[in-house]
This record gives C-alpha cells, structure tokens and sequence, in this order.
C-alpha cells in the first residue's frame, strides 16, 4: 500500500473562515483521521502550509496545531514546485490574483466565493481553469450541509409533486462595533473592499437555488445599509458604504419545467426567532420541507391540518409539532470537510470537480444582476454564461 501527500497552500488562513471552517473543521481533521484512502488502496495524507500577511498570528496556529510551514511571501508558495494545491479565503478583491497566478503555475486550487468581485473577471477565470486543465474548485458547502442533503433527497424522491415556491431567511444581528466588537471583519460593510451582503451572499444562494431546485432565471432586488454607521477591528467610526440587507424573488426553471418562484431574506440587521441561522421552506402541491443546517421537516399532504382563520380566539395548535423530522439515514459529516474530500479524489483523479468555477461565475452574475435590479427598480433576466 502506497502513502502520497498533498501539499495546500492555505491562503487567509488567519480569518474567520480560513481558520474555523477549512483549517480547523476541515483540513485538520482529514490530517488528523489519516488522509483519505482511495478505491485502490492508496493512502493520500494531506499537508497545510499557512500563508497570511500577519506572521505573529501564523506562528501561534500552526505551534498549536502542529504544523510545520508557514509563510508570509504567498508569491513563493504559490510558484514552489512542492505545492500541490492552493487555497484561497483572502479578501475578494484579492482574489483573482491569486487564483489566475496558481493556475498559471500548474496548481490546484480550491477557493472561497465570490470569486471575482465583476463576472468579466469570474469568466475569466473560468476560462484560465480551461485552458491550464487543472483541478478547480468553489466553496458551495451549504449543498453538504445534512439539513439540505435531506431536502435534496425529498427533492429527487418526488415528495414535494409539483414544486410551487421556496423561502428562504438568513442572518443575524452583527453588532455596530461601538460598544460590543461585531461578529465580522469590518471591510464586509465597505464596498470598496468587495464587502455587501448581495455580493457575499448571491453567490451561495445561487448554488443553493441550482442545487436544491433548478438554474436561476432572473432576479427581483432590494438592497439596503440599515446600519449606515459601524466601528472597526480598532475601534475607529467608519461609513459602512456596503449594503447590510438584500432582499431577493428569483424566478426558477424547475426540474420538472414548472416555473418556480422563491424569495430569500438576507440582513446582517435582523434578530433571530427561527431554528436555525438559515432556513429554507420549500412548498409543493403533495406536500412542504422546511431545511436548516442540520435539520429538516416535512409535512405531507395526507398529514396537512386545516387550520381556520379566526383572528378573535388564541391560537390553540402547535404547528410545529404537525411536522415530522426527516431522518439522516446515514452519516453526514461537516459540509465543509464533506466537500474537501471530494475535491481532493478530483484532484487526485485528474479531473473536474462538479462545483467549478463556471458555477462562481453564476453566482457572481446573480449578485451583479440583484444589485443592478435594485439600483433600477425592475427585474433583470440572466443570461446564459458559455466560454
């Protein structure tokens, strides 16, 4: 039995996502269990080298961690003969650098999203990926996630008959930064550093929508800074010049043709009263699913109450208690590791991985196309994306 390892540049590795989702639930873990064993019996053990602009903060992950490379010169990293993959969680604007100057080099890359802050520049990519024929691809770790593999599952099963509409609501109450530190770099709330709730989150949406439903057809949308005000990592004022809010309708082409309209809240300006920080509600003519992370409910239409509308008396039902929870049936482990592992057999297979950068290049012609739409007040169309 052989033992290969694969060498990944880490880049961003000292920010939220870079360290808690990839590093620490992902990467680390892989390292951690042994690699992964291909079909043919063949150990592949995974290699983190960290790079970030703060060497302090290098030092002290990988003492902890037990990692033995870090670096600050991501031009070394990224040209040297030894890596075999590169990772990308940095700044959007920074991102197509990168990228374009791995691929140019022969490596791998697995990236965050969005991928370029213009869709001129995610095609772009998308075309280098083509043309270099290496492995490429994009965070879409919500599809991974067990509550909304469940709701594909009943997807592909028919459960839902004709499916009629989805809603969606995501976020939370992200704090100004005066008086308690907010949850979030503070350069998401500045647009001249590629931050915007439209821009950060259009791009998952569309995957989801594309992954859950069918290909995004046009977009309703209004953006808005709820929060015009906010303070810094150093507790310096600043104009948040980035919407905090979208809100979006997006006409889907269904799976079985039918035309499928679905509305999703996003704001970082809003206080939780759901299960989950996502939820997805997914309505059809036999029946309705309801999809968070972790956990999904499902309601058919044998089982359906008929509630009445009496607005002089209490409301005497639970409603959510005339759901039933749709069962994992096997083990569904972090979206994020699931789909590293996935990426890594590609790579190690030599071949494409499903979620490329052809599909960011969607997501960031959805975001485009929802900021153009609320800036002119109607609907936009989306076209076709072809190399």
């Amino acid at each position: 039995m052989s033992t290969r390892t694969l060498r990944i540049a880490m880049n961003g590795i000292t920010g939220r996502m870079g360290y808690r989702q990839h590093l620490l639930r992902s990467i680390l873990p892989i390292r951690d269990q042994g690699g992964i064993t291909l079909a043919d019996g063949t150990k592949v053990q995974v290699e983190p080298i960290l790079v970030g602009r703060r060497e302090n903060a290098l030092a002290e992950i990988a003492a902890e961690h037990n990692i033995a490379e870090y670096t600050t010169d991501l031009d070394a990293i990224v040209t040297d003969e030894r890596t075999d993959i590169v990772f990308d969680a940095s700044m959007t604007s920074l991102r197509p650098a990168t990228l374009t100057k791995a691929m140019k080099a022969g490596k791998h890359i697995f990236t965050e999203k969005p991928t370029a802050e213009t869709l001129d520049e995610a095609i772009e990519l998308a075309r280098l990926r083509a043309e270099t024929g290496v492995t490429a691809g994009v965070v879409h770790d919500k599809l991974y996630l067990p509550g909304l593999v469940k709701l594909r599952r009943l997807v592909d099963e028919g459960f839902f008959g004709r499916i009629l509409s989805l809603r969606g609501e995501f976020g939370y109450w992200v704090f100004e930064g005066e008086h308690q530190a907010a949850q979030r770099p503070s350069w998401n709330y500045r647009s001249e550093d590629g931050g915007g709730m439209t821009t950060d989150m259009f791009c998952h949406w569309n995957y989801v929508l594309e992954g859950i439903l069918g290909s995004v057809k046009s977009v309703t949308a209004k953006t808005i800074t709820h929060i015009p005000t906010r303070w810094d990592e150093k507790g310096a004022e600043y104009a948040a010049t980035a919407d905090d809010a979208a809100y979006g309708i997006f006409e889907i082409a269904g799976p079985g043709g039918e035309d499928i309209v679905a509305q999703i809240n996003s704001s970082w300006a809003v206080r939780v009263y759901r299960d989950e920080l996502v939820e997805f509600q997914v309505d059809g003519t036999h029946g309705s699913a309801v999809a968070g992370l972790n956990k999904c409910v499902a309601q058919q239409r044998a089982h359906t109450p008929k509630p009445v509308w009496n607005p002089d008396l209490p409301v005497t039902e639970s409603f959510r208690d005339q759901w039933m929870e749709v069962p994992a049936n096997g083990d569904l482990d972090n979206g994020f590791k699931a789909q590293w592992e996935e990426f890594l057999r590609d790579v190690l297979a030599g071949r494409e991985h499903r979620y490329d950068l052809l599909s960011a290049a969607r997501g960031v012609q959805l975001a485009e196309a929802g900021l153009a739409s609320s800036a002119e007040g109607k609907r936009v169309e989306l076209e076709q994306i072809s190399l």
